[in-house]
């Protein structure tokens, strides 16, 4: 556990449907390199519908300690102001999330260098920075990779250049991007990412005046110009978060409407649902789940992919979503090597899941019963957050500080809904009630 962080533990009684309204909250996964884009002007960018969540504030403070002002005047607003910036990152802020490496092209393209610790963050297998690399060093920067942190110049400035990604790499694309938005000249993406925090991205990089076309397609084309203003912008919805509550309500069974869920971003996350007999309902207004806990839920397979496909953010919670269906789902993890690490402990609660490479066979349905668990990264507690809701007794998630990384008030927003969750330090003492 960092330290600062308090260990917080969330102690969850199981067999009440979830009921009732809750907000969808800005996304986490958005905000962050919106953060990152703060540096990329000398005027101030005012971020609306920001999530209080852990990973967001730690990015407040790596920015600044760089000389980035944040501001907070009111609860989801952050103004950021970064007149005066430099270009190395705190070693012990840089390792302690993984997404600090979103930081590496605007920083080259602000100040014409950047150092900054190799990030940390969940470990959830390889992720591909070498394509970050491979883009940044077309355009015209040296980059250099050690053993603990990577150098990145560009005395002579950046170019714009024809990058080809392997594969649609999210914070790569990002990276990309805001590292292209000041280059001379005209940047092509290539397989780019196409997930909603990208598009939101560039939508506000286009508010700041910057020249990008493609957004939310695989090519996305950058005309470098010589500056950018600063802007106001709403980030949007959490398509991450709503898709976790649409799971709790459907593996514990409900009535449930998820106020400014974002629909059209999780096109097959809500056709699983549909396919495994859960209703779902939407409109502009949010997302309504709805299930009668005495109805049998269908097995269905699942294999994860980019944006539009299943977003392998949501195969853990999916994965204790069908712990309650009546028969065996392969679920698929093309992405990750390491993403199955919810498993064990879901086991521990009862679940029948056995894994095998990049498979798991989860045969349903389990009787999950509450005992003790430990989250290992935020996905996979909001996945063992699931299962307790649908346990027999008490379960006690461990580690919860992970959860609080990407969820904002998970308890307050469960409890909203019925369920009988407590969060609690890990220090106090759990007593008998009287």
């Amino acid at each position: 556990m960092p330290s600062g962080i308090p260990d917080h533990v969330l102690l969850i009684t199981g067999g009440r449907p979830l009921c009732g309204r809750i907000r969808v909250g800005g996304s986490k996964n958005a905000t962050l390199p919106l953060m990152a884009a703060s540096m990329l002007t000398r005027e101030p960018l005012v971020l609306d519908n920001v999530a209080g969540v852990a990973d967001t504030a730690l990015m407040g403070e790596i920015l600044g300690g760089l000389g980035v002002v944040v501001d907070r005047p009111e609860c989801g607003r952050v103004t950021l102001n970064a007149a005066d910036v430099s270009g190395v990152v705190a070693d012990d802020l840089g390792r302690r999330m993984r997404a600090s490496i979103v930081l590496l092209g605007s920083l080259i393209s602000r100040v014409g260098m950047a150092r900054l610790p190799k990030p940390g963050g969940d470990q959830i297998g390889a992720r591909r920075v070498e394509m970050h690399v491979r883009g940044l060093r077309a355009m015209g920067a040296e980059v250099v990779e050690t053993a603990g942190e990577f150098i990145a110049r560009a005395p002579d400035g950046l170019r714009g250049a024809r990058v080809v990604l392997d594969m649609p790499t999210v914070t790569g694309t990002e990276n990309i991007i805001m590292a292209a938005v000041l280059a001379d000249g005209r940047t092509e993406i290539f397989n780019a990412a196409r997930e909603p925090h990208v598009q939101d991205l560039c939508r506000c990089l286009i508010a700041m005046g910057a020249r990008i076309h493609g957004a939310g397609t695989d090519e996305i084309v950058v005309e470098g110009v010589r500056s950018l203003r600063g802007a106001e912008h709403r980030v949007i919805a959490d398509y991450l978060e709503a898709g976790t509550y649409a799971m709790a309500v459907a593996a514990a069974g409900g009535d449930a409407f998820l106020e400014e869920g974002p629909a059209h971003d999780l096109p097959s996350v809500l056709v699983k649902l549909q396919e495994a007999g859960v209703e779902v309902e939407t409109d502009g207004d949010g997302i309504r789940v709805r299930r009668d806990p005495t109805r049998p839920l269908r097995p269905v397979d699942l294999w994860t992919w980019a944006h539009p496909g299943f977003p392998t953010d949501l195969q853990p919670q999916y994965v204790a979503f069908m712990t309650q269906a009546h028969g065996t789902a392969l679920i698929t993890e093309p992405l990750y090597d390491s993403r199955f690490q919810h498993v064990p402990e879901l086991s521990r609660m009862g679940a029948r899941i056995a894994v095998n490479g990049r498979d798991a066979v989860v045969r349903g349905p389990a009787r999950l019963h509450g005992t003790d668990v430990l989250v290992p990264d935020i996905r996979s507690g909001a996945a063992l957050v699931i299962a307790a809701l649908c346990a027999k007794g008490t379960t006690e998630i461990a580690d919860a500080w992970h959860i609080e990384r990407g969820y904002e008030d998970m308890p307050g927003k469960l409890r909203a809904l019925g369920a009988d969750v407590e969060l609690r330090t890990a220090a106090e003492p759990v007593l008998p009630d009287r």
